[in-house]
Parts: structure tokens; C-alpha cells; sequence
């Protein structure tokens, strides 16, 4: 089993990875056992470590804030428990219904007796046979006082956290409603702290691309090195080359202007204009990120047309490929003088 921690900003772009954890994943104890170990003898206690690398890397960048995203996975109790240090802060998707001190009850419920503080709207791309479609959110949000679990045979104090809700409106007849339940450490005084929250989660999605490149790109579970100790080591490998594809993709789009430099090396940029423009001798200043990120998209099969949009993360990692072999002739045929 792997774990990554990867470290992006609000405008999504991916600044590396943060920390790894690889295990291998013991026989299956029975429901009772596992509600009776503690969380460092679960699998719940990654979102532990990933928490202690994000607060390191606060130590590194003291006037930085750090937010700790999770998926539902991480709605574990423990976690929100968890020393934190200023300018760390959590937000988690629930998974639980957990018991609360409002007069519903429970969480969904009690959320759900509030009246609609905003609402917004989101593109949701295509999934599975579901086509794309626009999705008017109703959002609501309040502070929250969470009970502790009853099954567990510590007594564990309440946790004051803040509930942001978001449920689709009016969904397409016989579709489940696009809903995001978030629980945050970071306070929620107004929409637009709530919507900023909502961005927040919506950042976590780099992961999962991050994972679709190291799986489709590198092809990492077809690996086949017979032992553990050089799984883990190609695996770290690939983990890097995955987060550049990334970066690039993203980097193009949150900073288009800037020049390729900042990315690509100079026999890779130059033999890339060379190839793409069919001549031999480059030009002297560097084109731009995007446009730089697009000659390496269209060796990889993108066309560019009109309504195509950006390149996405698969184009560019086959554009890539590509570029290694560019940029090593171009350096045996120009070398630098």
C-alpha cells in the first residue's frame, strides 16, 4: 500500500511531494478488533504522519499556512485530536454521521435544519456514463461540536470544528446529487470563507491525476522487480517523474506568460523548437510556458484545434517521452560552444 502526501496551492499547481509511506497490508482482523486497536496500529495512523510532515514543512516556511486536505478516508477522530502547530490546519470530506451537541443530533442533520447561506455553480466533468453538466450548489455552514465515539474504550474529549455543507440543488431526474460534507479546523465567518473552502477540496483532485499519471503513464503496477526493496525505489522514481508531468500541465495554466525556462533545460527547449519547427537553428529568447507545453502536447498526439482546450497530463507525459530523445540529439548535432 502506498500513501503520498503531495503539496499543491490554491491554483493547483503541484509544488512536489511531501512525504511517502509504503506498507504491505496484513490479513484482515474481524470489525471488533480493529474498533479495539489503537489508531498507530491501523492503517488511519497515515493521516497522522502526513499531519507531522505538513507541520515540519511549516517549521521550514514559517509564514506559510498549511492546510491538510482528506478524502473521506481521513475522517478519522483521531486526527482532528492531534497537536497542531500554528499556521496548520485540517479539512476533511465526513464520512460519518457522527453524533454532535446541536438539537438534531447528527451532523447531516443538523446542516441540514439550516437555511442556504450561498450557492454557486461548478463545471462537473463527464464520469463514467454520466455526461458534463453545470451544477448549482446550496451551501450552508455553521461551528460544530462533535461527541466522541462511543466505541472506543478511551474517553476522548469533544472537538470544536466548523461544518461546511454543499448538496446540489435540483439534480437531473434518477442522479445522485453532487454533495461535499467538509469539516475544517480553518474558522468559516461568511460565503466567501466557505466557498474558499470548497476551492480548498477541490484541490485534492491533483492527487488523484497525480496517481492516473504514475499509474497509465509510468505504468507502475505493471512493474514486475520480485522484490519489495526495488518496488519501492522505482517506485520514488516514478513518483518524481508523475509530480513533473503535473507541474508542467499546471504550471502552464496558472502561469503562462512565464518563460519555458523556468521548466525546461536549454537543449530541451531549443531542440523542441527546432523539431516542431522543422529548421536548425533555435531562436534566441525562450518562448513562453504554455506555449512551450503545447509543442510538447502535439508530439504526444495533441491537435490543438479550436475547442480542444489545454492539454491534460496524458498528452504531455507522451510529449515528454519524445522530448528526451529531442533534446539529447540536438545536443550531440549543437553543442555548446
Amino acid at each position: 500500500m502506498v500513501h503520498t502526501t503531495l503539496a499543491l496551492t490554491p491554483e493547483q499547481v503541484p509544488l512536489g511531494i511531501l512525504e511517502q509511506q509504503v506498507w504491505t497490508r496484513p490479513d484482515e482482523l474481524q470489525a471488533k478488533e480493529r474498533t479495539k486497536r489503537p489508531v498507530q496500529q491501523k492503517e488511519s495512523r497515515k493521516w497522522l504522519q502526513s499531519l507531522s510532515a505538513v507541520a515540519a514543512l511549516r517549521a521550514a516556511c514559517p509564514q506559510t499556512c498549511f492546510v491538510s486536505v482528506g478524502d473521506r478516508e481521513a475522517d478519522v477522530y483521531d486526527l482532528f485530536l492531534a497537536p497542531r502547530p500554528e499556521g496548520v490546519e485540517l479539512l476533511v470530506r465526513a464520512a460519518q454521521d457522527r453524533k454532535t451537541t446541536h438539537e438534531c443530533l447528527y451532523l447531516w442533520a443538523a446542516m441540514e435544519s439550516l437555511p442556504k447561506a450561498a450557492s454557486m455553480s461548478v463545471s462537473m466533468g463527464a464520469r463514467g456514463k454520466l455526461k458534463a453538466r453545470q451544477v448549482d450548489l446550496e451551501i450552508r455552514f455553521q461551528s460544530i461540536r462533535l461527541q466522541r465515539p462511543r466505541k472506543r474504550s478511551v474517553k476522548l474529549p469533544e472537538i470544536e470544528l466548523w461544518a461546511v455543507w454543499a448538496i446540489e440543488a435540483n439534480p437531473p431526474e434518477g442522479i445522485e446529487p453532487v454533495e461535499w460534507m467538509l469539516l475544517t479546523t480553518m474558522p468559516v465567518n461568511d460565503a466567501d470563507d466557505a466557498k474558499e473552502r470548497l476551492s480548498w477540496y477541490a484541490a485534492r483532485w491533483g492527487i488523484e491525476v497525480w496517481h492516473k499519471v504514475l499509474k497509465s503513464g509510468c505504468q507502475i503496477e505493471s512493474r514486475q522487480l520480485a522484490k519489495a526493496d526495488r518496488l519501492e525505489r522505482c517506485l520514488a522514481l516514478y513518483s518524481v517523474i508523475a509530480w513533473r508531468i503535473l507541474y508542467a500541465t499546471m504550471l502552464a495554466r496558472a502561469a503562462p506568460e512565464v518563460p519555458c525556462t523556468v521548466l525546461l533545460e536549454p537543449e530541451e527547449w531549443q531542440g523542441l523548437y527546432c523539431r516542431v519547427h522543422r529548421i536548425p537553428v533555435p531562436i534566441k529568447e525562450p518562448p513562453t510556458l504554455k506555449q512551450a507545453i503545447r509543442w510538447i502536447a502535439q508530439l504526444g498526439g495533441f491537435l490543438g484545434r479550436k475547442n480542444d482546450g489545454e492539454p491534460g497530463v496524458t498528452v504531455i507525459w507522451k510529449g515528454f517521452q519524445h522530448l528526451v530523445d529531442i533534446a539529447a540529439m540536438f545536443k550531440i548535432f549543437c553543442p555548446r560552444k
